[in-house]
């Protein structure tokens, strides 16, 4: 008699309605069984796998999206509503809940008015770069009909039109969307390839940004002197520490008798959560630094003043910068405060997130090697440090090769 541990493994009954595993013919592994799909209804599908366990396994996702009630897309659908169904089943478990935000909106006002018709398994690359070029020449004040909420009108509907166009950097950024969400249907195996991949939008110019030269950078340091945080400015100033993680930075982080810091997390504001304390933004944000000596003496001049004002109620955990009231820093506030410091003491305006290219720019200049750069701003790869400093290399370069060129014409 056979009893079930003899059954071969591919010949193992399943519970009703875990669906059947079985080897085909081809040595792949195929998995089948019933999940929930648009209308209400019930479809078939098959998955496959080189082993019988990663068969099973993509199965049983997707039946626990179903039994979550959330259909399966099919190919015969539509573009939107695959795109729906990625964005509220998949992305938004797989994202931060800013990009998420940003990712919606995208496909709101570009992907689904744009593609969203088509069916998903018979948009080509033709479709996509159709529409790339339309969105390109399109001005987006007539194509989302903006007029319509001014009391008067100002573009199409009076007869001159503003060309509203998107910028290179928009146009890639929701390229990359489709392309993120079509990838995703690959692995789902709903379609056989990513046809956005095929569609090329060329590689659009790095934003302009003018960080303080030596000279501003000496002046604003000065300005900020008597300010209440003047050692958080002086801090992004020396080490390019991003917004969100100077505020999120918490007196447990620092070791001012080694002189170092930990850089574990950003703070952030969300539309669900108001405040929230993030992961730092990739692996390679999650560091250790060396804080400059004129740093350490101003944060702890910062730490004797938080404990007077804290007095009883002070923290060891708490956030190093804080508002008057002791709560952390809101980002935009942090802004508002910055850019009022730029303009009471008549420097140029500029980005906060400038002060961060400021420092790699200045650092470039002083000779520092684009590995040490690197580290210290937690680029996740050197590659972004040297595009996004190229013009910074490039006057390097020149100087260089000027100062050679002088050295041989007067030795």
């Amino acid at each position: 008699m056979t009893t079930p541990r003899d059954t071969p493994a591919s010949r193992r009954v399943r519970a009703n309605g875990d669906g059947t595993v079985y080897q085909r013919k081809d040595s792949r592994w195929e998995a089948a069984g019933y999940v929930l799909a648009p209308g209400n209804t019930h479809k078939r599908v098959r998955v496959y796998g080189t082993t019988r366990k990663e068969a099973l396994a993509k199965l049983t996702e997707k039946i626990a999206n179903s039994n979550r009630g959330v259909p399966i897309p099919s190919a015969q659908g539509s573009v939107a509503a695959y795109l729906t169904y990625w964005l509220d089943a998949v992305a938004v478990h797989q994202l931060r809940e800013n990009t998420h935000t940003r990712y919606t909106t995208v496909a709101r006002l570009y992907l689904i008015p744009g593609l969203g018709r088509k069916k998903l398994a018979k948009l080509t690359a033709k479709d996509v770069r159709t529409w790339l070029n339309q969105l390109r020449t399109t001005c987006q004040c007539c194509a989302r009909g903006l007029d319509s909420a001014r009391d008067r009108p100002l573009c199409c509907a009076a007869e001159k039109c503003c060309s509203k166009r998107l910028s290179p950097l928009t146009l890639a950024y929701v390229h990359s969307v489709l392309k993120s969400a079509l990838e995703h249907a690959v692995r789902e195996e709903e379609i056989p390839r990513n046809v956005a991949r095929n569609v090329r939008t060329g590689t659009p110019r790095p934003r302009r940004f003018e960080p303080l030269t030596a000279e501003e950078a000496r002046e604003f340091l000065a300005a900020a002197r008597g300010h209440r945080l003047h050692s958080l400015f002086e801090l992004a100033l020396h080490t390019g520490l991003r917004k969100g993680e100077l505020l999120g930075l918490r007196w447990e982080d620092l070791d001012l008798d080694a002189g170092t810091a930990a850089i574990r997390r950003t703070l952030q504001r969300t539309n669900a959560g108001g405040l929230t304390t993030l992961p730092t933004k990739t692996r390679a944000s999650e560091r250790r630094i060396a804080l400059p000596t004129r740093c350490i003496q101003s944060l702890k001049l910062h730490h004797e003043r938080e404990r007077e004002v804290a007095g009883t109620t002070w923290q060891h955990d708490a956030h190093v910068f804080t508002t008057v009231q002791g709560r952390p820093i809101d980002p935009t506030n942090l802004t508002r405060t910055f850019t009022t410091l730029l303009r009471n003491t008549g420097l140029r305006r500029i980005r906060f997130h400038d002060l961060r290219h400021s420092t790699a720019t200045l650092l470039l200049e002083q000779g520092v090697e684009l590995v040490v750069i690197k580290e210290l701003l937690g680029h996740a790869h050197i590659d972004v440090t040297a595009t996004v400093y190229a013009h910074v290399r490039l006057r390097l370069q020149r100087d260089a090769i000027d100062s050679l060129g002088h050295a041989l014409d007067h030795p």
